[in-house]
Order: structure tokens, then C-alpha cells, then sequence
């Protein structure tokens, strides 16, 4: 991600002619907010009586000092501006307000007619640059914090409500807007900061995540550490993102309540990528315009503690565009409150998403991977304590002790992990962890992964639709506007591939210590095994290749739904073998027939039929003994009769 294009303070100062850092921050130090009002004092005009101001149509008002007025009238048609390097706020009553983007795809926003009544301020900040996508976004901010602190020529002050403002902290300070694309806090250039007990209310269309572009907090830049301590913010609007941490920065989140609800979108808005991205891709199987959360650029580091993160679509916690960076909850709870969105998405480069005694109750995916290793567990006394060091999360004795240690629970009225893009990825799961979903457990569409689950800790999984694994073919047609159609005929058999080995490219499925029930499916078309290997485990079900079919033959953004959901017809392996390893201790139990090309039975482990029925095995189509300690490879059918 690009680094802002801020301008330095003393750029500022020599643009602007005024020393007004030094004014605020004399108030700052002595009484907060309450004092900062000071900044506006009104005018002799004003002080006289009623001060108005109309700006008639096809009138420019060039706005060049804080501005403050009891009515401020602006006509369709006229225009309100700041000076060149500037850019304008109003509030009124401390709300800001009035801001609209200046069209679907904006890169700014301008003043909207209307009559504005009350305390009325007038505010032109240095202009906030920031880049993504090859587009240039021109954003305002409540407050700014560089590294000394406060940065009054780059914050619209007069939006601060309550509470106390210092270089070091905020305490208890309110923010809201009614306005388009305005930002709360934003905390970079290596400052460190406190928020303590912010309270930010948006209501209003933010414009793109990926710039910051309308978020309620944002902590950017290599050295930036940003803590937000009871937090209690609640936007509605179309990507106006409720916490952004990016390019380097360290952002800690506890004690804190995040919600995002949707926005309406413009009439004309059609989806798209890079700078134009304000809807989650369609071809995820997914709805939605706004997520609560997002991880930006590389080396960055977000944590969440005890804290309520929700989003009513498109995702909770989110890592994107990102390269060695970090997503920890701990003891939070991750909600999806609409029909579509996931808990967390895990961006190809990121290092980890670890949750531990983090709830999750969720819409369509509970994770989606791309590369990047996705852990849930238990919040060990152990755990938190090593990650307070490794994390640098400076939290007291006092704080840890507060953490009681739980396991994880995952609820997925969809989805659980779903592999579709990048590298793959693996999905670690133990502890307690209690991980339940309505659909597949684990999707993998064609990527290289690695699924790893403890059961010895009392870790327990449940898919409502009995399938726990289906690896497929990917289903994403490739962009917003193409079509996805489902392949006929049999597949071409590669005579490279050798369905019996194992790949650094396969999919891997570890299973120690656990009870399962459900089926196991690998429906590639071309070049992909699926390795399944049990220790000390009992499993019931259907392990086999297979050919999956969607409900319809072609999908489109229309019928977006269809994404993701197949159904699986067992079948001899072409290219998409399966080897089931089956280690001491482990008891495999098939419900229905399954086509393997490789089987492993330990001699203490056990491949048997339901109770009252009769297993048989043929290799290769002859008939073969079910032996202990012994391995078979080839085409191997086993039929429970």
C-alpha cells in the first residue's frame, strides 16, 4: 500500500501563513476539548448578533480560515472551497455534515445544498492524500496524530464532542457524522496513541477501505502504535469500515463494541476492483457493502481483545493486500448479522489470523484463506501470556488475570474455511474449539492446503450437510461480469500424474484424537490428490473420488447463490486421487462406496462396514482381503453391502 502524502508541518505552516499547531496545542495541554472551542471564537460581526451567510447559485465561496456561522444557506448550483492544498468540512452542532462524494466513483467530496442552522463551523484542513489502485482519494479527518501529536491544521477540530483531546490521548471524546467518506481518528507518521473510551456514530456512504476512505479509525505507518480501549462504534454505510490498521502500524483493540450495517449504494454503481471496490466480489458467493474491520499493507499488526466485532455483510475481520502482517482475536466474539459475509478472511501474504476463545457466529464462511495460515484455539493463561510478549501488547497483570481462559466456538450458518484464490493455505484447529457449520466444513477449490485438527483437547467438529472435506474444481468465473459454466464429459486422463502418490500440491487433511462423521469428497478434474490421514481416530463416513455438480449449468452475478454449493457422485479416480492413511488406533467405519487409489492400514488400525452390514475391497476389480499392516494401491473400491 502506498505511504500518505501529508504534507509536513512545516510545509503547512509556510503554506498557510499561521501558527495554529501551536495555538491548539497550548489549549490541548490545559483543558482538552472543552477548551479547543476557544480556536473558533466568534468574530466581532458575530458577536453583535445573528451571523448568516447564503451562497447563491453559480457563486464560489472560497472558505480560507475556520469559519463559523449561526445559518449557513448554500444554493444548488453554488460551490464552497477551500484553498489550493485544502480541503472543506462543515459541522453543525459538533456533527459533521453535508459532505457528499462528487459521484459514483468519487475522489473527494464537495459541500451539498442546503440550509444549515445552529452552531455552524467552517473547516479547511490540509488536504489528506492517499493512494490505491492508481487512483488519488482526498480525505478529512476529525483528528489527525503524527508523531508529536495533534495535527490541528489537518483535523476538523469543531467535530469533536466532549471528553478530553490531548498529543498523547483522547478520552471519552464523541464523534458523529451525517456526511460522506469522513474519517474519525487517524493515527500515523510513528505516533503513539491512546483512545480511551471513544464513542464514533457514522451514518453515511464511506467510499473505499483500501484508502481508509470514511473509516471511524484508522492507525497507518511503520511505528505507528494505536490502542483503543472501549470503543463503542456503530456506522451505517457503504464501506465505512469501523477499525483500519495498515502500512506498519500496530493497532490493539479491547474492551470495545465495532458495528458496520450496509449503506445504499448510487443507482448507477457497478461492481468492480481496485479503486472502484466498494461491494465484497460476487463471485465468492457473497453479498454486501461494508465490512467491520480491515488489515492493510506490510508488517502490520492488529489485535482484538475482549472486544464485540460485527458486520451486517461482507466480512467481521478482514486481512487484504497485505504482506507479513498479523490478525489476533482474543476472547472477542465475531459476528455476521445478515445473510452473507464471512468472520475473517486471511489474505495470501498475511503471517497468521489466530483466534483463541474467540466466538464466531457467522453467515456464509466462517474463514476464507488465500495463502495465509488461519488457527482457532483455546485461551490458555499460557497463550495469552506469550502473546502479550511476542505482541508487545502491554497488557497488565492485572488485564491477563481478567482473561478467563475458554475455548474457541465457531458457528456457520454456511461455510466453515473455504480455499479459492493465491497459495492456499492451512487451517489449524485445537483446544476445545467446537467448530459447527450448516454447509461443507472445508472447501477447497483447487488450491494446495493443509487442514490440521487436534481432537485430543476436546476439539469437536459438525457439518450439517455430512460433508467435512470437498476439494473442487473453482467455480469463480474471473471477473464481475463473466460466467461460470460447468464443465461436461468425463475428464482427460493425465498420464503424468500419478493418482497414488503424494504432491506438494495436493490437498492434506491431519485428523488426531478425534470423532468424526461425515463424507470426504475430491472432485478435480485435473491433477490434484486428496491425502487423508487419521491418527487415533474413528471416522464415519465416504472417503472418494468423486464428479460434483452445481444446481445449474452456467452462473452469472445473477445467481450468485449457486457459488460453492455442489453436489458430489462418487466415482473412480481419473486425476483426482485419494489416499487414505489410516494410522494406530484409528477406526474407519464406510457408510457408502468409496474409490480410493491408495490405502495405508496400520496394523492397530481398523476399515470396517456399519454394524449389520459386510465391507468388501476390490484392487484393480479383483476382490482383496481387508488385512491390518497392510497397503494397497491402484483403483480400490470399497463397498459396505
Amino acid at each position: 500500500m502506498p505511504r500518505n502524502t501529508l504534507r509536513t508541518e512545516e510545509q503547512t505552516r509556510a503554506e498557510r501563513g499561521v501558527t495554529m499547531r501551536a495555538r491548539v496545542r497550548a489549549l490541548l495541554v490545559v483543558g482538552g476539548v472543552a477548551a479547543a472551542p476557544a480556536l473558533l471564537a466568534p468574530t466581532a460581526a458575530r458577536a453583535a448578533g445573528r451571523r448568516s451567510r447564503t451562497v447563491a447559485a453559480g457563486e464560489t465561496w472560497e472558505v480560507t480560515e475556520i469559519t463559523r456561522l449561526d445559518e449557513l444557506v448554500v444554493a444548488e448550483g453554488a460551490v464552497l472551497t477551500a484553498p489550493d492544498g485544502q480541503i472543506l468540512s462543515l459541522t453543525v452542532n459538533g456533527v459533521e455534515t453535508g459532505s457528499a462524494l462528487d459521484g459514483t466513483y468519487g475522489w473527494t467530496t464537495v459541500t451539498a445544498a442546503g440550509t444549515y442552522r445552529g452552531d455552524v463551523v467552517l473547516t479547511p484542513a490540509v488536504d489528506h492524500l492517499e493512494s490505491f489502485a492508481g487512483a488519488t482519494f482526498h480525505l478529512r479527518q476529525a483528528v489527525y496524530v503524527g508523531a508529536d501529536g495533534v495535527v490541528p491544521a489537518n483535523s476538523v477540530l469543531s467535530a469533536v464532542r466532549g471528553g478530553r483531546l490531548t498529543d498523547a490521548y483522547a478520552r471519552n471524546v464523541g464523534l458523529t457524522s451525517t456526511g460522506e467518506a469522513f474519517n474519525g481518528f487517524f493515527v500515523a507518521d510513528g505516533a503513539s496513541y491512546v483512545l480511551d473510551g471513544p464513542r464514533i456514530r457514522f451514518d453515511g456512504n464511506g467510499r473505499l477501505d483500501f484508502a481508509s476512505y470514511g473509516s471511524a479509525v484508522t492507525g497507518a505507518g511503520d511505528g505507528t502504535r494505536l490502542v483503543v480501549d472501549g470503543a463503542e462504534i456503530d456506522n451505517r454505510g457503504a464501506v465505512r469500515t469501523g477499525v483500519i490498521a495498515r502500512d506498519g502500524a500496530d493497532v490493539i483493540v479491547k474492551n470495545s463494541r465495532i458495528h458496520t450495517r450496509e449503506g445504499v449504494l448510487p443507482a448507477d454503481y457497478q461492481p468492480g476492483f481496485g479503486a472502484n471496490m466498494m461491494t465484497v466480489p460476487w463471485m465468492l458467493g457473497l453479498s454486501g457493502n461494508v465490512r467491520a474491520t480491515n488489515v492493510l499493507g506490510e508488517n502490520t499488526t492488529a489485535t482484538y481483545i475482549d472486544s464485540r466485532i460485527s458486520s451486517e455483510s461482507w466480512g467481521v475481520l478482514s486481512t487484504d493486500s497485505v504482506r507479513n502482517s498479523r490478525l489476533t482475536a482474543i476472547n472477542s466474539t465475531v459476528t455476521l448479522t445478515g445473510d452473507s459475509g464471512y468472520g475473517t478472511y486471511a489474505d495470501g501474504n498475511s503471517q497468521q489470523d489466530l483466534f483463541l476463545g474467540t466466538h464466531f457466529d457467522v453467515a456464509t464462511f466462517a474463514a476464507i484463506s488465500t495463502g495465509s495460515p488461519v488457527t482457532f484455539g483455546d485461551s490458555t493463561r499460557e497463550a495469552v501470556a506469550a502473546l502479550n510478549t511476542e505482541l508487545g501488547l502491554g497488557l497488565t497483570d492485572r488485564e491477563l488475570a481478567a482473561i478467563e481462559p475458554r475455548p474457541s466456538v465457531v458457528s456457520s450458518r454456511g461455510f466453515g474455511v473455504m480455499w479459492h484464490s493465491g497459495n492456499g493455505g492451512s487451517v489449524t484447529i485445537g483446544g476445545g474449539t467446537r467448530f459447527t457449520t450448516a454447509e461443507t466444513m472445508f472447501l477447497d477449490k483447487a488450491k494446495q492446503i493443509s487442514i490440521t485438527v487436534d481432537g485430543s483437547q476436546g476439539a469437536r467438529l459438525h457439518a450439517g450437510n455430512g460433508v467435512l472435506v470437498q476439494i473442487m474444481e473453482t467455480d469463480d468465473p474471473g471477473s464481475m461480469t463473466g460466467t461460470y459454466t460447468e464443465p461436461t464429459g468425463d475428464p482427460s486422463k493425465d498420464t503424468t500424474f500419478d493418482t497414488a502418490a503424494e504432491h506438494t500440491a495436493d490437498a492434506t487433511a491431519t485428523f488426531t484424537d478425534i470423532a468424526l462423521r461425515g463424507d470426504f469428497y475430491n472432485a478435480m478434474r485435473t491433477g490434484k490428490n486428496l491425502v487423508a490421514a487419521f491418527e487415533r481416530t474413528r471416522v464415519e463416513g465416504v472417503i472418494s473420488a468423486s464428479a460434483s455438480r452445481h444446481a445449474v449449468s452456467t452462473i452469472t452475478s445473477t445467481e450468485w447463490r449457486q457459488i460453492n454449493h455442489v453436489t458430489n457422485t462418487p466415482q473412480a479416480a481419473v486425476n483426482n486421487g485419494v489416499i487414505v492413511k489410516l494410522g494406530a488406533g484409528s477406526v474407519w467405519t464406510v457408510t457408502g462406496t468409496s474409490y480410493l487409489t491408495k490405502l495405508v492400514v496400520d496394523a492397530d488400525a481398523t476399515v470396517q462396514a456399519p454394524t449389520g452390514r459386510t465391507l468388501t475391497l476390490s484392487v484393480d476389480g479383483t476382490a482383496t482381503a481387508l488385512t491390518p499392516g497392510t497397503t494397497y494401491t491402484g483403483a480400490l473400491t470399497l463397498t459396505p453391502a
